[in-house]
This record gives structure tokens, C-alpha cells and sequence, in this order.
């Protein structure tokens, strides 16, 4: 018979798993609580609320003009890309009506979970509407390019599928 008095339920198998478990969860708890406040993840943009925030009006107007510029790209590519190796790309691109576009074309690689790693590079134009340029994927797994094309003051940006980057 177990009275208040007893010291015996303290070395009860079942009160001390209890206890245990208990504090297993609590220590779980605060391993997340202190991931999540110490270690940003790269998902989101740090500055969400407030980077380029802009009215509705501003962003249609910006969807009207690349809706109205129409420039078609065509990026030719490995169809297997390997860790560290720099990869050659070649990238045209060609108004409405089929004439090149010259000017300066951008590609920044992104990788949603390391935003440390995301690269910005410029292409060089070897011919009217087509450049070349060399990117070395630093991590495997899946890759975007995000290209800006610039001609005076008009400015086109596309986003491509993703691409997987493999270790071999």
C-alpha cells in the first residue's frame, strides 16, 4: 500500500518514464523554439513585408509591360548538369516580330533552400539576341535561373523550370 509518506512511488519504473518523457518533450520543444529563432530560413525574404512593395497599380503596370514587350527566350542546355563543373549555356532571345534583342542579359541563379549560394552572372552577347555564359552549381539538387534582359530602358524578366544538379 502506497501512503503520502512513502518514498517507494518515487522509484516507480512507470513515474519515472513519465518524468522522463516529459522532459524529453520539453527539451524537443526548445531545440525548435531556439532553431527557429536562430536560424532564418531562406524560404521567405528577409524583408517580405516591405522589399519592393509596391501599389496594385504599379504591379499591373509592370505586368502590362513585359505582357507588351513579348520577348521569346530560348536556352540551350546540358541535359545533365554535374556539381562543380562549369556549364556552358546559350541563351537567344527574340522580340514579337522575330528580330534579336541586343543588350545586357543577367542570370542569377537561385536555390530556395541557400541563399548564400545564389550567384548573379552576365552573359556575354557573341551575336545579336544570342549570349553565352558559363554557371558553376556549387550544391546538387534542384536549381531556377531567373533572367533579366535590359535594352535601353526596357527591361524583360523570365524564370526558367527548375533543373536538377547531380553530384556525378
Amino acid at each position: 500500500m502506497i501512503s503520502q509518506n512513502s518514498k517507494k512511488a518515487l522509484r516507480n519504473p512507470w513515474f519515472i518514464g513519465i518524468i522522463l518523457l516529459i522532459i524529453l518533450v520539453l527539451g524537443v520543444n526548445g531545440a525548435f523554439i531556439y532553431f527557429a529563432t536562430h536560424h532564418r530560413s531562406t524560404l521567405v525574404d528577409k524583408d517580405y513585408n516591405t522589399n519592393s512593395r509596391k501599389s496594385n497599380d504599379a504591379m499591373i503596370g509592370e505586368l502590362q509591360v513585359q505582357k507588351s514587350l513579348a520577348w521569346k527566350t530560348s536556352i540551350n542546355q546540358p541535359k545533365h548538369i554535374v556539381l562543380n563543373q562549369p556549364t556552358a549555356y546559350q541563351i537567344n532571345v527574340v522580340d514579337p516580330t522575330g528580330a534579336p534583342v541586343s543588350g545586357s542579359l543577367e542570370v542569377k541563379t537561385y536555390r530556395a533552400s541557400d541563399e548564400s549560394r545564389d550567384t548573379s552572372i552576365f552573359f556575354s552577347e557573341t551575336s545579336p539576341g544570342n549570349y553565352q555564359g558559363y554557371i558553376t552549381f556549387p550544391l546538387k539538387g534542384y536549381w531556377e535561373l531567373h533572367l533579366r534582359i535590359k535594352r535601353g530602358e526596357e527591361v524583360f524578366e523570365v524564370n526558367t523550370d527548375k533543373l536538377m544538379v547531380t553530384a556525378s
